[in-house]
């Protein structure tokens, strides 16, 4: 399945140089490994698209909603960080 969403240009380009391996989204849509992650490059300021487009393909998901890690204090302080790692050439 072929997933459309927006990003952002600053993460689009960081995307597209290979320096983000990452999308952090609202759980709001089905995706599985193995779907195609379509992201249109979004200009916030002229509310379009620039017409620049990536596909990704999905290897990996996690929903963090019940992750047992933390209590519910320590997510509300602290809030989450999701940490990208680049494949060592």
């Amino acid at each position: 399945m072929k997933i459309e969403k927006k990003v952002q240009p600053p993460y689009f380009e960081a995307i597209l140089e290979g320096d983000k391996n990452f999308e952090v989204r609202l759980n709001d849509f089905e995706c599985n490994e193995g779907d195609i992650l379509v992201l249109r490059e979004w200009d916030p300021e002229k509310k379009d698209y620039t017409g620049r487009t990536i596909e990704k393909k999905i290897t990996y998901i996690v929903r963090t909603k019940d992750l047992p890690f933390w209590s519910k204090e320590e997510i509300e302080e602290k809030g989450y960080q999701i940490v990208g790692f680049k494949p060592e050439e």
